[in-house]
């Protein structure tokens, strides 16, 4: 082949990006005009040369063998797919590339041709993006986290009120302030689940988990919720062993159990599971509203809220997004089938464990014992949040000491030899104390396992209390009931 052949000359020229040939010894032979434009060098300038001259100085040594791979399996392809590729300009500076080859067969022998995409503004644009997901992420993250404050210190006035209501009229109001306090919950978590996924803060902890297990706690979350809707919630059993993370797995299917609940508003709610060459299907089927056809394909993205006619959906849309990433983090797959005015199924596809792996889990069948009393320490920097938690526990018959920092804590300590029976802290407070030190400083000075709930705004992974005996931890803002429930565990049993 004549690579000075005029037409091909044109035609190489004209191409969008610079392109080299070069033949098996790594000489090159040819390069278009688009490679002065964006490598500096003319075509006089590089015939002759190794292509290696393109390269930077760390790529050179390994390339001949690439080399030789591809005219040992001459055909079109990318170069380093996958690979962050660069290549080196005349005046020394590095650029992002992307390189496609293709076999040039000619007379004398096969020659491969180099097109060289110049990728730099792709590259910063990808950077930007991530850049400005990062900042969302942060953002969402701060601000979840201030707000749960006053809807924590919402949710313990409006218990309290609820307490020394007695007219049915009241009860009816702070019934329907709890159901705004618990959507307010809602959208939060949706909005820090979305952020922790996109800053990648999420990561799954495999292990096989019976999926039975599963089912009984969505049963306990979701059947007041069903009967109060006049829906039927049918729960199968299941005794497949689910190869994933179970706390995740869960979230998946209360976001499916919670959207299934909100769009039916006759006949039921099902889950179930079937067993299949590639693992456990679980399925969430309803006879809501459905989906129309068109909108199938959207569901998943965020924000987006199906056209249900007068219905005016609940929420930001948030819902199927987070379980679309937090399937993909598992490695799991999600389908569904739909038809409007019929209902809709949502499968997940998840790998199936082993029932030997699967450690017993320890019950307790002793009643729960409620506490006739008991002396608590509470530890909180805001003081709304530590107002309304004492006005909470004194009317459940408690003797509530408060604190704002480990210095408080010590001082109302300091002169007496009387521990008290549970303490309850916020993770972090100010200056950068933590809860952790909290418990530490108290337990060692009574010399005594102390039993210890931690409430936190913060759900992320920095929060470790494996180590410590006798903790619970809740997340603000806490389910109020739930909370009181372990007080009076952990004293009605001490």
């Amino acid at each position: 082949m004549d690579v000075t052949n005029e037409l091909a000359k044109q035609l190489l020229d004209a191409a969008p990006d610079p392109t080299v040939i070069v033949d098996q010894d790594g000489t090159v032979v040819f390069a278009n005009a688009r490679v002065a434009e964006v490598l500096g060098y003319t075509n006089e300038e590089l015939i002759g040369e190794p292509v290696e001259i393109l390269l930077p100085e760390r790529a050179r040594a390994a390339h001949p063998g690439h080399r030789n791979s591809f005219f040992a399996n001459p055909n079109a392809r990318p170069m380093g797919d996958a690979l962050e590729l660069h290549a080196l300009r005349k005046d020394g500076i590095e650029i992002p590339v992307e390189i496609s080859l293709s076999p040039v067969v000619t007379a004398d022998g096969i020659l491969v041709s180099s097109a060289i995409r110049d990728v730099s503004g792709q590259k910063e644009v990808e950077r930007q993006l991530v850049e400005a997901n990062r900042a969302k992420s942060r953002f969402l993250a701060a601000a979840s986290h201030d707000l749960r404050q006053p809807i924590q210190t919402l949710n313990l006035l409006n218990r309290a009120a609820k307490s020394t209501a007695t007219s049915p009229t009241h009860l009816n109001i702070i019934d329907k302030q709890q159901k705004s306090l618990d959507s307010m919950s809602n959208l939060l978590n949706a909005l820090l689940d979305i952020s922790k996924l996109e800053a990648g803060i999420v990561k799954p902890d495999i292990t096989d988990c019976a999926v039975q297990n599963i089912f009984e706690s969505l049963t306990a979350a979701f059947e007041e919720q069903a009967r109060d809707k006049g829906l039927e919630l049918i729960i199968d059993t299941c005794h497949g062993i689910a190869r994933s993370d179970a706390r995740l797995l869960t979230q998946i299917l209360e976001n499916l159990m919670s959207n299934a609940i909100r769009y039916t508003h006759e006949g039921f709610v099902r889950l179930r599971c079937r067993h299949g060459q590639a693992g456990i299907r679980i399925e969430v089927m309803d006879t809501g509203l459905g989906i129309p056809p068109d909108e199938l394909g959207q569901i998943f993205d965020e924000f987006h809220q199906v056209d249900s006619g007068s219905y005016r959906p609940e929420g930001l849309g948030l819902g199927l997004s987070i379980v679309k990433r937090t399937a993909k983090l598992l490695g799991c797959s999600v389908d569904v089938r739909s038809s409007p005015g019929e209902g809709s199924s949502f499968f997940v596809d998840v790998p199936e464990g082993t029932e030997s792996s699967i450690q017993p889990v320890a019950t307790d069948d002793k009643p729960l014992q409620t506490a006739k009393g008991g002396r608590i320490l509470i530890v909180d920097d805001e003081t709304s949040v530590v107002d309304a938690t004492c006005m909470l526990l004194e009317m459940e018959g408690f003797d509530v000491v408060s604190a704002a920092s480990i210095d408080q804590v010590m001082a109302s300590i300091h002169d007496t030899d009387i521990a008290p029976d549970l303490l309850i802290t916020d993770y972090h407070l100010r200056g950068g104390e933590t809860g952790l030190a909290v418990i530490r400083a108290v337990r060692d000075r009574f010399d005594s396992k102390i039993p210890v709930i931690v409430l936190s705004g913060d759900t992320s992974n920095r929060i470790v209390l494996a180590e410590l005996e006798e903790t619970t931890f809740f997340t603000k803002p806490v389910d109020v009931d739930a909370l009181l429930v372990e007080v009076h565990r952990l004293l009605g049993n001490a």
